[in-house]
């Protein structure tokens, strides 16, 4: 049995001194970064998931479980601080992060490394959705089963419906929030765009009469641009807007409340990217030939990939 330790800690050796070469390698050819980080962050990420699993069970045991996902978050955002360099810094002046609970709190999708941007801003007491597939992955999927994740099938509209409907349960009921990407998918964009919303979270806030809170993160295409095999070190910049008040809001108000949250989002995605660039916002060229609101289809809902 313990000869049988052996072959994941030769594993894990040789992936760690491979990042290391390739670190090296990077010196002379400037691409070999993107490998060495890549590399990296998910040898950071099966790390802090492997942390993640016994963390929860810890948690869970002590009675802490809402708040797993914030103690595993925060330990990803130092790894990959330390393994990669990529850091998010959070400009949240009113401390809503901190004092808005419950609520649904929804972000621009850019690429992968939202994963650590959800480790840098998680806020305590609050959960992800995912896709249902992931409940499978070994140790990321065994953690977020662990830590209360709502799994929702895409492809079953039932499942969907009922994933929903208790998220809206467990928000109300143990004032626990949640996080979504409205976009449904990564955008992928070297300029600050968002794809079309879905409607889910509006729908979730409204059902559950809690607010949404924007959370905006420049376009760090700088950083991370998959297409062009860049990752680079950096430091990326995120703002918290206010909360916005669904009291009183019923389904026939989603649309608008969509529409209007989205716009606001995509303004100030425009002016952070700006001054993290120091241009002025009229020099940013908007990759934005979207609508505002995706056209209802399947389950109309959206998870963390």
């Amino acid at each position: 049995m313990a000869s049988l330790l052996y072959y994941p800690v030769y594993f894990l050796e040789g992936c760690v001194a491979l990042t290391i070469g390739f670190y090296m390698l990077s010196l002379i050819l400037p691409r070999a970064a993107f490998v060495a980080r890549s590399l990296a962050s998910y040898l950071s990420l099966l790390l802090c998931a492997g942390f993640g699993v016994i963390t929860s069970i810890a948690f869970s045991l002590l009675g802490h479980g809402q708040s797993a996902q914030w103690a595993v978050g925060r330990s990803f955002k130092y790894v990959m601080a330390l393994t990669t360099g990529v850091r998010f810094k959070i400009d949240d002046p009113k401390n809503i992060l901190g004092k808005t609970r419950p609520a649904v709190f929804i972000g621009n999708h850019q690429t992968e490394l939202d994963v650590l941007m959800l480790g840098c801003m998680f806020p305590k007491y609050c959960s992800v959705t995912a896709k249902s597939s992931l409940r499978k992955t070994p140790f990321l999927g065994w953690f977020m089963s662990l830590s209360g994740s709502i799994f929702i099938d895409r492809a079953s509209k039932t499942d969907a419906r009922a994933a929903m409907a208790g998220a809206a349960n467990q928000i109300q009921k143990k004032q626990q929030s949640v996080y979504m990407f409205p976009e449904g998918t990564r955008s992928y964009s070297k300029e600050p765009e968002l794809l079309p919303f879905k409607k889910g979270a509006f729908h979730l806030a409204v059902q559950a009469q809690v607010p949404i809170v924007p959370v905006v993160v420049a376009n760090y295409s700088h950083v991370l641009n998959v297409k062009d095999f860049v990752f680079n070190a950096g430091v990326i910049p995120m703002k918290v807007l206010d909360p916005i008040d669904t009291t009183g809001l019923t389904t026939a108000d989603v649309d608008e409340l969509c529409k209007n949250t989205r716009d606001l989002m995509l303004k100030e995605l425009i002016a952070l990217t700006a001054k993290a660039r120091g241009q002025s916002v009229s020099d940013i060229p908007v990759a934005n030939n979207y609508p505002s609101v995706a056209k209802t289809s399947g389950t109309d809902m959206h998870v963390a990939a």
